[in-house]
């Protein structure tokens, strides 16, 4: 069975792109043209990616997250903002609520694919990881009453979000970072993408993705949610 992926956005133009995309690319694709009409249809697809934008009628992309991270079975669910809304505040509150990754509008397909990729991958390690233990025998999610941890809980634990960050002093004594791994760190939280950090940089998109890389091994992340998770905790943007 392909794994599903909700699309949710009220440009029918975006929605048509990507489901075509992600249908190529052998994902089952659905669509919801807002926030209401995503939520009724997480709830008959159980799907295992939510793609939305923030801006929507009836209930924007923020309630809609909200509203999804408060059911135990989706707290695991991944979850892609894929908006024109990407400054600090606005990516603040999408990661408190749940958000994993923004995308910034406009966006490349390729890029958004790679994303899912990613965030597929961890999220199916994460959930058998849960479900077994060393022994193979059943963790406490087979339980009625259990919960599975969310995407945040299955970090280390100096970079959950839950935890107290460290201040400006300790980050910087801990992280050293070049001028230009700085530069691409401010425009990554900004939400741009390699080609556009290349464009403002005059650096090629593969010169960033060596930078990014560089990024994510110093910070111990996985993946640039995890590295911006990191950066906007310890004070380093």
């Amino acid at each position: 069975m392909p794994l599903t992926i909700l699309i949710v956005d009220d440009d029918p133009a975006i929605r048509l792109s990507i489901c075509h995309y992600l249908e190529q690319c052998g994902y089952s694709a659905i669509a919801a043209q807002n926030g209401q009409e995503g939520l009724l249809k997480v709830e008959e697809f159980q799907p295992q990616l939510l793609v939305t934008d923030i801006i929507m009628p009836e209930m924007d992309g923020y309630e809609l997250v909200k509203r999804v991270r408060k059911k135990p079975a989706l707290r695991l669910l991944p979850v892609i903002f894929l908006t024109a809304r990407t400054s600090t505040p606005e990516r603040i509150l999408g990661y408190q609520l749940g958000c994993d990754l923004y995308l910034p509008k406009p966006f490349d397909l390729d890029e958004l694919g790679a994303v899912i990729r990613n965030l597929l991958e961890r999220s199916q390690l994460i959930q058998s990881q849960w479900r077994f233990n060393s022994d193979d025998s059943l963790s406490p999610a087979s339980e009625p009453n259990s919960n599975p941890p969310s995407l945040g809980d299955s970090l280390p634990a100096r970079f959950n979000p839950k935890t107290t960050a460290l201040t400006a002093q300790e980050s910087a004594f801990t992280i050293a970072l070049t001028p230009r791994e700085r530069d691409v760190l401010d425009l990554l939280a900004e939400g741009l993408s390699n080609a556009q950090i290349g464009d403002r940089l005059h650096l090629s998109p593969r010169t960033v993705e060596k930078y990014v890389s560089a990024l994510l091994r110093k910070t111990e992340t996985s993946n640039r949610a995890g590295l911006l998770r990191f950066a906007i905790e310890h004070h380093l943007v």
